[in-house]
């Protein structure tokens, strides 16, 4: 079955870009990043950024990825796939990131994320700092949700900081282990 990937959340405030493969299922009819509620990207970017309360509406996510400069968007524009596992991805053909220049940081949401990306589009990472995070996906049980969310914390934290160029964190430092830092002048 032909699939289509949603319309991108990027703007000229965009510095960081989170990029998943493609929307699943539950996503594209509900035309909705991260619909699945048992995908957990939404419960971690509510710990992460939106302690206080409940995202419930497509309007209140997307404000609040904008007030920090994420947007959001996919390495596949269109690709044949029964059900939403990447593993079933046939017949994909990309996106271009090229006419984004203003974003600095890409987080890869799962190693299929990051393979598909650099696959087509290997030459916009040239210029900017990219980590590839575990899949929020239900699919990826195989790393417990607290090691997932440290993860997506100290990395989405740190891009923040880094894009606010250290000036203003809004109190929203981690205590980022070594082996998280990255080098800024890469």
């Amino acid at each position: 079955m032909k699939k289509k990937c949603l319309e991108p959340w990027i703007n000229e405030n965009t510095r960081i870009l989170i990029v998943g493969t493609m929307p699943g299922e539950q996503s594209i009819y509900e035309q909705m990043y991260y619909a699945n509620p048992h995908n957990k990207f939404w419960s971690y970017i509510e710990k992460i950024l939106n302690k206080s309360n409940e995202l419930k509406t497509k309007d209140e996510k997307k404000q609040l990825l904008q007030k920090y400069n994420i947007g959001l968007w996919d390495a596949l524009s269109v690709c044949e796939r029964e059900g939403s596992l990447d593993s079933k991805i046939k017949k994909e053909q990309y996106n271009d990131f090229s006419k984004f220049q203003s974003v600095q940081y890409v987080l890869f949401n799962g190693k299929k994320a990051q393979k598909y990306f650099e696959k087509y589009n290997a030459e916009y990472l040239n210029d900017r700092i990219y980590r590839q995070l575990p899949s929020t996906s239900p699919a990826n049980a195989s790393i417990p949700d607290k090691t997932k969310l440290k993860e997506w914390e100290y990395a989405l934290l740190q891009f923040i900081c880094f894009s606010k160029k250290n000036i203003i964190c809004g109190g929203l430092q981690p205590d980022i282990p070594s082996y998280y830092k990255i080098d800024k002048d890469k």
